[in-house]
């Protein structure tokens, strides 16, 4: 596979893995980087990128919906973010990776209005993080 599709096909799956979709882009960078390694900083900006756009679609989710009082249980995982994301405001986002409660803590973030350039700056400084490390161990 030459480099050009195998960058496409990352940003596919780093962005659908930040959405409510299943999926994981640490696969897909873990072997963009053993097939490519000479594309070590293209790869980690592209997932960087689409996972922030996934992550901020879900923020979008969450600005759309009413700003009526959201309800949930304690345990459950929205709970959870949404309390962060009150807690902490936009460096709450520094999360946003974190399975399970990544997607919601997007969500969350939008709902609370949280301004979406802090948001956006937290999101991919935390992403950014993650990636660092899987392209460490991918090396």
């Amino acid at each position: 596979m030459t480099p050009d599709p195998s960058l496409w096909a990352l940003l596919a799956a780093s962005f659908l893995a930040a959405t409510v979709l299943p999926g994981g882009s640490e696969a897909a960078l873990f072997g963009v980087l053993k097939m490519h390694s000479a594309l070590y900083w293209q790869a980690i900006a592209i997932a960087t990128l689409g996972n922030t756009l996934g992550g901020m679609s879900s923020y979008l989710i969450g600005r759309l919906l009413p700003a009526a009082e959201m309800h949930a249980t304690r345990v459950h995982p929205s709970a959870r973010a949404l309390a962060w994301a009150r807690r902490f405001g936009s460096p709450a986002l520094l999360g946003a990776w974190i399975p399970i409660v990544g997607d919601p803590l997007c969500v969350a973030a939008g709902w609370l209005r949280l301004p979406w350039l802090a948001v956006l700056a937290f999101m991919a400084l935390g992403k950014l993080g993650r990636y660092l490390v899987i392209a460490a161990l991918a090396t």
